[in-house]
C-alpha cells in the first residue's frame, strides 16, 4: 500500500521516472564466433517482438554492425564530445526502427578525457532515452576495455562454438571475469551446433568447468544450429532474420530473445547508458 501510494504521488507530481534501458554486454573470447550476426539479429527480434533496441557497437576498430545491417555510420561516439554533435545525430536508424551508435576508434581515448569533457558527454547521453534495450557489441579477447563493458553492464553474454580453441579462449574470458569479481553470473550462447545433442555437450562440459573452478555461475540461453543461410545473409548484407525468417538460426535466435524478455519481465530497468559510462569512466580513471 505504501508503495502504490508513493507511485500515485510521484503521478499526481508529474516527476514518476522512465524506467532505464536494460544493458546487455554480448561478448567473446575469440573473434569469428558469430558474436556481431547474434547482436545485430538478436536486436531486429526484440524490436519485432514490441521492444525499443539500440545497438552499441563497442568493437574498437573492428565494428561492422553497419555493414550487417545494411547502412553506413558516419559518425561515431567520439563526435559528440569532441565535435559537437548531438548524440541523435550519431544514432542511425535501421531495419525495423533498430537504432546503431557506433563506438569508434575513440573508444581507445576514454581515459585520456579530462572531468569537462566526460561530464559534457554524460549530459548528452541523456538525450537517450527512448530505448528498452541497449546491446553492447565488443570486441573479442581479454582486454581493458572489453572488462570494463562487461563490468558496467547489466547482463553478459558471452558466445563460443564447439570448437575447442573456441572454447578454450571463452573459458579464459570467464575466468577474467571472474578473476576481477565483475559479474556473478553469465549467459552463454553456443553457436554453430550440428544438433542439440552437441550444443547441451558443448554447455555442459563448458559449465562443469566453470562449476569447478571458477566463481560465476552460468546459465544457457540458447543454442544456434549451423546454417547456410547465415553465410548467404552476410553476403546479401541483410540479416537472417529478415532475409530467412523460417530458417534454423533465425528459430533459435527468436528463443533468444523471448528468453531475454522472460528473463527481465519482472525487473525490466536497467542501468541505463549514462551509469554504464560513468561506471566506465571510473574504471579507466
Amino acid at each position: 500500500m505504501l508503495d502504490q501510494a508513493e507511485n500515485l504521488r510521484k503521478l499526481a507530481q508529474g516527476i514518476e521516472e522512465k524506467p532505464k534501458p536494460k544493458m546487455i554486454t554480448v561478448t567473446s573470447g575469440k573473434g569469428g564466433v558469430g558474436k556481431s550476426n547474434l547482436v545485430v539479429n538478436l536486436a531486429i527480434c526484440l524490436q519485432n517482438m514490441g521492444k525499443r533496441v539500440m545497438i552499441f557497437d563497442a568493437d574498437i576498430g573492428m565494428g561492422n554492425d553497419d555493414i550487417l545491417m545494411g547502412i553506413v555510420s558516419d559518425y561515431n561516439v567520439f563526435d559528440v564530445i569532441l565535435n559537437g554533435m548531438s548524440i541523435n545525430d550519431v544514432i542511425k536508424d535501421g531495419l525495423y526502427g533498430v537504432k546503431l551508435l557506433a563506438g569508434g576508434t575513440g573508444l581507445n581515448r576514454v581515459e585520456d578525457l579530462d572531468e569537462s569533457k566526460r561530464k559534457y558527454f554524460l549530459k548528452k547521453l541523456e538525450e537517450i532515452n527512448d530505448v528498452d534495450y541497449i546491446l553492447m557489441d565488443t570486441g573479442a579477447g581479454i582486454n581493458r576495455s572489453v572488462l570494463a563493458f562487461i563490468a558496467a553492464a547489466d547482463e553478459t553474454i558471452v558466445i563460443t562454438t564447439p570448437e575447442p580453441t573456441s572454447m578454450t579462449d571463452a573459458y579464459s574470458l570467464v575466468k577474467a571475469i571472474s578473476h576481477f569479481n565483475l559479474k556473478s553470473r553469465i549467459s552463454l550462447v553456443v553457436n554453430r551446433v550440428m544438433d542439440e545433442n552437441e550444443g547441451n555437450l558443448t554447455f555442459n562440459k563448458f559449465k562443469s568447468a566453470v562449476t569447478r573452478f571458477l566463481k560465476v555461475d552460468i546459465d544457457l540461453i540458447g543454442l544456434i544450429w549451423e546454417d547456410r543461410k547465415v553465410t548467404m545473409s552476410v553476403r546479401e548484407q541483410k540479416p537472417f532474420v529478415v532475409g530467412y525468417p523460417n530458417c534454423h538460426a533465425s528459430i533459435d535466435i527468436k528463443y533468444i530473445a523471448k528468453k531475454i524478455i522472460g528473463n527481465t519481465k519482472n525487473n525490466n530497468t536497467g542501468s541505463g547508458f549514462k551509469e554504464v559510462f560513468k561506471k566506465i569512466f571510473n574504471i579507466f580513471s
